[in-house]
């Protein structure tokens, strides 16, 4: 697939390392610009571009940036991305840590879905939940026992069946989490948050899962 990729931190970086070595046509993109991401690139293959050269004529796109970075997007960015082009939010969002107060989800909007407005186009919410580290070492061949497995939210069946291909191509399960608005299952603070779990663990931590927010994943 022809994959771009908005951000490179831990996930990015990670999701670019991954994919490229799965043979993806990976472009990688920046708040800094493409030559900051040159020590990434040599080692990848991956191609550095603009944040715009990153959504354009791609089969899927990751956007995985600081929740309080979404707003600062370029306005429109997604606006001639057509609407079938696969989304994938992996962003968390960490009022006291790092993001400070995002009024939309304090108010209880999930973290996807306010992104989601924010950018104008659906998305799917996947790789959230698990440590970059581990993304990076702890893929498993399909069917193997203690298979990582990672929630997967969306309201597009479609859009959803595609990420949880390139779930499995990355040596994890993935377990279908339901609709966007119900992607708080797998916020920071729930069950399944960097649990590491199969796939049944995957769907029970989902079950046991409350929407209202632990006071230390709330803004002061």
């Amino acid at each position: 697939m022809k994959i771009g990729i908005i951000g490179a931190g831990h996930i990015g970086g990670t999701l670019t390392r991954r994919l490229s070595a799965l043979g993806h046509k990976v472009e990688v993109a920046n708040a800094h610009g493409p030559e900051s991401l040159r020590e990434l690139t040599d080692e990848t293959g991956a191609t550095a571009v603009t944040v715009e050269q990153a959504v354009r004529d791609k089969d899927l796109i990751v956007v995985t940036i600081p929740e309080k970075n979404i707003p600062d997007l370029p306005k429109g960015l997604f606006k001639n991305v057509p609407k079938e082009t696969v989304v994938v939010d992996t962003g968390n969002y960490y009022p006291r840590q790092r993001d400070g107060r995002i009024e939309g989800i304090e108010k209880g909007t999930a973290e996807s879905r306010w992104m989601e407005q924010q950018i104008g186009h659906p998305v799917v919410k996947a790789f959230n939940n698990i440590y970059a580290q581990h993304l990076l070492e702890s893929g498993r061949p399909t069917g193997s026992k203690e298979r990582i497995a990672l929630p997967v939210s969306g309201d597009d069946p479609a859009a959803k069946a595609i990420v949880i291909r390139l779930i499995d191509e990355l040596g994890f399960d993935a377990v279908d989490a339901g609709g966007l608005d119900d992607s708080w299952r797998q916020q920071p603070g729930t069950p399944v948050y960097t649990a590491d779990y199969d796939a049944a663990g995957v769907r029970k931590a989902l079950e046991k899962a409350r929407k209202e927010r632990a006071p230390e994943w709330r803004a002061a």
